[in-house]
């Protein structure tokens, strides 16, 4: 009988034994890795064209486009939403609003003891104390410009409003305060009643206005028409329309003028990008449910999946309702041989040549109390497939993940099964090897005994 390996013998039935129960397992497997990776495909798929197409609507964005240009260069600057309306506006800047700023010459370096309260008070009304006693940081026993401008601009009610800085100009240091804000409510004054007679509270009462604190004045209609006066320099006057005035007017100058225009290109980038945007979307449910074509290629994780499937045909038939008395072929939007979507701007520009309204209308917006139109039924469908905790996709994420722990345990079990006829096979071949030696040595025994017969 030849020689054999009883590890290598009882490691083959033990595997052959456990075999059939281990490619079950380990299909089992495979099966719900890639559904997991298949679920975790979908969630981005859907999340990224849900975020898409609810950020053209969101905020004061739509997806009509306007531009606003003024008639002369160096006025100002101007912006317009998709709540603005095409026209023309005149404007005569008379003043700009300015932030005021005071300068304190000849501060001196006083003892301590000398440096009682000042209130700092603004036009509008607030006002904050700044504790000089306080202010000594070096512990030298007096108190310095900067260790002055130090305690204004870390006193607890300041906030930012007033902003104090050295300057230095022929050689002498010089304590500036400048109010963060615009307008008429930014003027600065010093309260230094709390303060002993002297060098330094005579340097504060003498402060030196360098910018005055005064609000913009602009008349809209030019000079005699509507007169417009706040603390800022951009106006909101006109809806939909942002405008900052960066230059006052000489009296006699002629009214400046703001053209507010479609702007046909940029509104049919923003159609694009939901186009682009689904297009992504579909090739990726078209991934996740290809069906597998004789074995060439590999079928989608969800290629037999109806829920995931009826996603897709939801999806499709979607976009092909009628919204706001309006459809997307409309507008320009038709799909082609494949099912992807494709612009025809001409179509569009003509559509809302006739209609304004008409992209706001069909595509509406996404909201968490009134969704509208196209985004709002795609966001409000999709909610019911991304909601955390209780979406389509989070139940069937949880329900791969039971499986894939049971797996794992059966593997467990079926390792441990292993293990025991693993040993008991060796065992078994072990003692054969044994007995197969005594017999060997048995044969040799009774050859030699004859040999010397």
């Amino acid at each position: 009988m030849p020689d054999f390996d009883p590890v290598t013998i009882a490691s083959q039935l033990a595997t052959a034994y456990v075999q059939s129960s281990q490619d079950q397992i380990a299909a089992s497997k495979a099966a719900a890795q890639r559904t997991a990776t298949g679920l975790t495909t979908l969630r981005s798929a859907l999340s990224a064209f849900d975020s898409a197409v609810s950020g053209l609507t969101s905020g004061s964005s739509g997806m009509r486009q306007f531009g606003a240009q003024f008639s002369a260069s160096g006025i100002g600057t101007a912006t317009a939403s998709s709540g603005a309306q095409a026209g023309t506006y005149s404007f005569h800047v008379e003043q700009l609003a300015q932030a005021h700023q005071v300068v304190f010459e000849d501060l001196p370096a006083v003892p301590v003891a000398l440096g009682g309260p000042i209130t700092v008070q603004l036009g509008d009304g607030s006002s904050f104390s700044v504790n000089l006693v306080a202010a000594d940081s070096d512990g030298d026993g007096s108190i310095s410009q900067a260790e002055i401008a130090r305690a204004i601009n870390q006193a607890e009610d300041n906030g930012g409003k007033v902003t104090a800085s050295l300057m230095t100009v022929g050689g002498e240091t010089r304590l500036l305060l400048s109010a963060a804000s615009t307008g008429a409510g930014s003027e600065i004054t010093l309260d230094t009643s709390a303060l002993p007679a002297g060098a330094l509270k005579d340097a504060f009462d003498g402060g030196q206005e360098l910018v005055a604190a005064r609000d913009a004045v602009v008349w809209l209609g030019g000079q005699g028409g509507i007169r417009l006066q706040q603390a800022s320099n951009t106006f909101t006057a006109i809806e939909g329309v942002s405008v900052t005035f960066t230059r006052a007017m000489q009296p006699a100058e002629s009214p400046v003028t703001l053209a507010v225009t479609a702007d046909s290109t940029a509104t049919a980038a923003n159609v694009q990008k939901f186009i682009d945007a689904y297009n992504t979307l579909k090739t990726s449910l078209d991934n996740l449910t290809k069906v597998s074509k004789d074995g060439a290629t590999a079928a989608g994780a969800f290629a037999t999946d109806a829920g995931v499937r009826a996603l897709r045909s939801r999806l499709n038939s979607i976009i092909r309702q009628e919204f706001g008395g309006l459809t997307l072929a409309e507008l320009g939007v038709t799909a082609t041989r494949t099912g992807s979507l494709s612009l025809d701007k001409t179509r569009l520009d003509k559509t809302l040549a006739a209609n304004p309204t008409a992209l706001e209308d069909l595509f509406g917006k996404a909201s968490l109390t009134q969704p509208t139109g196209l985004i709002g039924t795609l966001d409000r469908y999709f909610d019911a497939w991304l909601k955390s905790g209780s979406g389509q996709i989070a139940g069937r994420q949880s329900s791969v993940e039971i499986i894939q722990k049971r797996l794992t345990e059966r593997q467990t079990r079926l390792d441990a099964q292993y293990d025991n006829v693993y040993e008991r096979y060796l065992k078994q071949f072990t003692q054969l090897q044994a007995l197969q030696s005594q017999m060997g040595q048995t044969a040799g025994l009774f050859s030699t005994m004859s040999t010397s017969s």
